[in-house]
Order: structure tokens, then sequence, then C-alpha cells
């Protein structure tokens, strides 16, 4: 099997055990995430907005917005790399590409910690994303002149033994789920 099917199979499955993890989930998601980013306040962050069966980071998103900026990801076109709008608890949010929401006011800043989404995830930082690349080329570019932070959350239950990974395939620092953080060695 070759590496582009073995990601094909993969994502497949992820996407659904996490719909079952979903389904199943309790409302305080992110209470972990929280703690991990109250050791970062002031610190520029992108979240996201949860599509489909997507943990919701929200609440965190909302506690750090009252010590720093936080943002979420636009995509603005394919095969480029993300930009990041302002986002507020109270932003008045609009559909964007792929059906997540963007504020409908863009102001663009550079996130210096980014909270990924992901179908899959093991503990040596390997991701499964949806495979348009989107955080592997912004981390790749965030990282060439800076240090950047690359918080992947998830549901416990999206850990796999091992994520078939490409060249660039950018790792993730460390892990958070409902039931805890995961770091990365």
């Amino acid at each position: 099997m070759s590496l582009a099917e073995a990601k094909t199979a993969a994502r497949k499955a992820a996407f659904a055990r996490r719909k079952a993890l979903f389904e199943e989930a309790a409302p305080a998601q992110a209470g972990y995430l929280s703690e991990v980013l109250a050791g970062y306040r002031g610190v520029p962050i992108s979240g996201f907005m949860p599509i489909r069966t997507e943990i919701d980071p929200r609440p965190a998103m909302a506690e750090a917005s009252a010590y720093g900026p936080v943002g979420v990801p636009v995509i603005e076109a394919p095969a480029q790399p993300l930009r990041f709008a302002r986002w507020t608890p109270e932003a008045v949010m609009v559909a964007g590409p792929f059906g997540a929401s963007v504020p409908q006011s863009l102001s663009y800043f550079e996130p210096e910690i980014l909270i990924v989404p992901l179908l899959s995830f093991d503990r040596r930082g390997g991701r499964l994303g949806y495979g348009g690349g989107f955080y592997d080329r912004t981390l790749e570019m965030l990282r060439g002149h800076r240090a950047t932070l690359a918080i992947g959350f998830a549901f416990a239950g999206q850990e796999v033994a091992q994520i078939p990974l490409e060249e660039t395939d950018q790792p993730l620092d460390l892990i958070v789920t409902e039931a805890g953080v995961i770091e990365i060695r």
C-alpha cells in the first residue's frame, strides 16, 4: 500500500472513530486546553471554529481572548498557507471556505501558538489532517521566522499508534484532549 493509500484509509477510519467520540462527548471538553493556554497569557493565539465532529476549543479561546489576541484560520486559496483573522466571542461570523466560519470583519495578525484540529494523532507529534496541507504549509512558514507552538486539540480516543507521515508533515509540539495533556518528547 502506498503512503497516499495509507493516509486515505487512515482518514476514513479516523472520521468514523471521531464521529462516535463526538456523539458521546461531555460539554466540558476544553478544560485542559484552558489550563495550557493560561500559561501563555497575552501571546497571540489562533484557535479554530469547529466543523463536523471536531472537538470545540471556543470556551478556551474565549477565556484567552481576555488576555491577548485570539484568531481563527482563513483559507484564502488552495495550496497556500492560512491567514489568521482576529476573533472575539462577540464577533459576527460568516461562512468561509470549506465550511468553517470566519469573522465578518477580517483583521489579520500572526499567531505564535496554533491550536490545530485533526482527525488522529500519535504520541510522536504526528497529525493526520484532512489532506489539504494548510496547517503544514502554515507551520513551516511561521516556524521559518519564529518559534511557533502547535497544539493538537482532539478527543483522547483519536489517538492511534502511528500516523503515516510525509516529509512535508509538520509535527505537533503538544496534544491536548478532554482527558489531559500529552507532552511530545
